[in-house]
């Protein structure tokens, strides 16, 4: 029996006395990390908030299997949130879509969360109202005309079922009901209220599709009022996707179980607490970014090159060459290497010592310290 068949549903409880240090711990931590952020320049935290915020629409739409192009997710919320950042590319629509379902969730976090609303970020996920190949409902409940709705994972022709959701007849009462608690005001803790709105979101699954990214943005929601701020300085979804195997193993496990959660709320928490530990992470990677361009900024770039340079700074695998330039910018070689010259010239870039079949470029680490 899944939990949602239980007679009780949906009233979740849990062991409070087991959960307690765990949610004191975080709690403590989220606020220095929230009072460290605050301590710091308007430029790193506006940095920063664009890192997280990058990485939370990427990420989500990874842990579904979708590989989203990174800079037009940054440059699609820089654009948005009027953010002004060297090498802006442009964005397909879809891409816009994720970012508006996001920044809407995040930045607005303190308005009501309605059927319209959810209706509204679910259609932009999906803007020719097709999943793939197929057509599907969009900006709607789902009908039930595909049969049962099941939770998979896995590649296409590997789909693991982790848990079937309730029927389509019974959306209409269940989604009231997940609003009216979610926009009452109540004395549960805000973090908790975040573990428990993801979950209850994906047990009924009330869309065709798009369910787990949808649910994702609601936490986020919820933990932007714990945090009283828009400003984004921690990834959950990140976090989610690095632990993607485990986090469907409890979702399966607690569809599974009683209405007693704690094991859920116990790995929710835990992982948001390992969230937290990317921020020192996020923060040396800012600081180094925004020193690095307020170095070069008085110097003149094509956008191939400002492309090129974030990209460098976010994380480029394997070695940077003429050949993958080229590819990347979608240029010619030639093109690609007058790039690179001109940033040699310019002290940005220098050769790689190793030698090899070609040859390979890095920052300067002179600007890079």
């Amino acid at each position: 029996m899944h939990i949602h068949e239980n007679k009780n549903w949906p009233n979740f409880f849990w062991d409070s006395q087991k959960l307690a240090n765990l949610l004191a711990e975080i709690r403590h931590r989220q606020g220095k990390m929230l009072g460290r952020m605050e301590a710091l320049g308007f430029s790193v935290r506006t940095e920063a908030t664009l890192d997280n915020l990058t990485l939370e629409v990427v990420k989500s739409s990874e842990i579904e299997g979708e590989i989203l192009d990174i800079n037009q997710v940054r440059s699609s919320i820089a654009r948005r949130l009027g953010i002004e950042v060297a090498g802006l590319v442009s964005s397909d629509r879809h891409v816009d879509g994720v970012v508006d379902m996001m920044l809407d969730a995040t930045q607005s976090f303190e308005k009501p969360l309605s059927e319209e609303r959810l209706y509204g970020w679910q259609a932009a996920l999906f803007p020719t109202g097709r999943s793939g190949l197929s057509k599907i409902t969009v900006g709607a409940w789902r009908t039930g005309e595909n049969g049962p709705m099941q939770v998979i994972s896995g590649a296409y022709g590997k789909e693991k079922v982790h848990f079937e959701a309730p029927e389509a007849s019974r959306l209409p009462n269940e989604m009231a009901a997940f609003l009216d608690w979610f926009n009452a005001a109540n004395d549960l803790d805000p973090v908790l209220k975040s573990a428990i709105a993801h979950l209850w979101f994906v047990t009924v699954h009330p869309f065709e599709d798009g369910n787990g990214r949808v649910a994702r943005a609601i936490a986020d929601m919820q933990l932007a009022r714990a945090d009283k701020t828009a400003q984004r300085f921690y990834s959950m979804s990140a976090q989610i996707r690095l632990e993607r195997n485990d986090y469907y193993n409890i979702l399966e496990q607690t569809q599974k179980g009683s209405l007693d959660i704690t094991e859920w709320l116990t790995w929710f928490l835990t992982c948001l607490g390992r969230s937290f530990d990317q921020v020192e992470d996020t923060l040396q990677q800012v600081h180094r970014k925004t020193k690095f361009w307020d170095v070069i900024g008085h110097l003149e770039l094509n956008h191939r090159q400002h492309t090129m340079l974030n990209k460098l700074f976010d994380g480029f695998e394997g070695k940077l060459n003429t050949s993958k330039w080229a590819k990347i910018t979608k240029c010619s070689t030639d093109t690609a290497l007058r790039d690179i010259q001109d940033l040699m010239a310019k002290g940005i870039l220098v050769k790689e010592d190793a030698g090899g079949r070609s040859t390979s470029y890095l920052l300067n680490e002179v600007i890079n310290s």
